[in-house]
């Protein structure tokens, strides 16, 4: 399956998500979940679990559920991010964020809505039932105390002052690796795969993460607010540690070149069919978006 048959298989079954009838209490709060799950986005998360379950040797039907959780994880966690206490952004891929469409309380809101509701996707799936739970941990500890909310806690921490690459790195392998790691990591354990296929798997997501923040870097100093859908030029104007502030141009392309390489040699150690995984990571190598 093609990158474009993938978004369009998950975007298909994210809109079947929280379809409630307008007379019921909580309708509001799944209209504010379903704007932000249904806006649009690149669908890797989703798209890294099901191509992982594929080449492991199991169902992408079957793990459409652990996809589709993993999306409403994300989309929890840029949420939260456009926050007022947190970015306070106005714009995301295109669109008014969703504290300002439907006020901060209710954003805050959906964002906790969508984390419970991605467990309890996963959860309620007919995978068997040591799957689900082996996804459903892997998630966790993405997420967590030593994951994404680590990660932005360290971010906010550290705010203000210079950071070495090897702290920059702490905060960025959790804020983003983590979570396209957990992606990699859960295709393989919906399909119930090997430990090795799980290492590789996991090798593989943290270096294309590693690499996804590195360009992102580049793309808030050498994109447009158009071709994003976001506000550009806030690391700087905020002051931000960036990778492009400690390695320059050259160094980020160096970098990623680097990363790029070592994911795709990682995945040859356990699969076999690494095509589209391959083109997949040299394609977010070079994006302008």
């Amino acid at each position: 399956m093609k990158a474009e048959e993938y978004r369009q298989h998950i975007d298909e079954a994210l809109d079947k998500c929280f379809l409630l009838p307008k007379d019921l209490p909580q309708a509001g709060l799944a209209e504010a979940m379903r704007y932000s799950l249904l806006a649009g986005g690149k669908r890797i998360r989703p798209m890294l679990v099901l191509e992982f379950c594929r080449i492991a040797g199991g169902d992408i039907e079957a793990a459409m559920p652990v996809a589709c959780a993993i999306e409403m994880l994300h989309t929890y966690s840029l949420i939260h991010d456009d926050l007022p206490c947190m970015d306070n952004d106005e714009l995301r891929r295109g669109k008014p964020t969703n504290h300002v469409v439907f006020g901060e309380c209710t954003a805050t809101l959906a964002g906790d809505t969508l984390q419970a509701e991605a467990f309890g996707t996963i959860l309620r799936s007919g995978l068997p039932v040591e799957r689900k739970a082996a996804c459903a941990e892997i998630l966790a500890g993405a997420v967590g105390l030593d994951g994404m909310c680590c990660g932005q806690y360290l971010d906010m921490l550290w705010e203000g002052r210079s950071l070495t690459e090897q702290e920059l790195t702490e905060i960025n392998s959790r804020k983003t690796g983590a979570l396209l790691a957990a992606a990699c990591q859960m295709g393989v354990a919906a399909a119930g795969g090997t430990e090795r296929m799980l290492e590789c798997a996991g090798h593989f997501g943290a270096a294309i993460g590693m690499a996804f923040q590195i360009r992102d870097d580049m793309l808030d100093v050498l994109s447009t607010e158009e071709e994003l859908g976001k506000p550009i030029g806030s690391d700087s104007q905020e002051n931000k540690n960036t990778y492009m502030v400690l390695m320059g141009r050259e160094g980020c392309e160096k970098t990623i070149a680097k990363l790029t390489a070592f994911s795709k040699t990682i995945l040859s150690e356990a699969f076999d069919d690494t095509a589209f995984l391959c083109e997949l990571a040299d394609a977010l190598s070079v994006r302008d978006k």
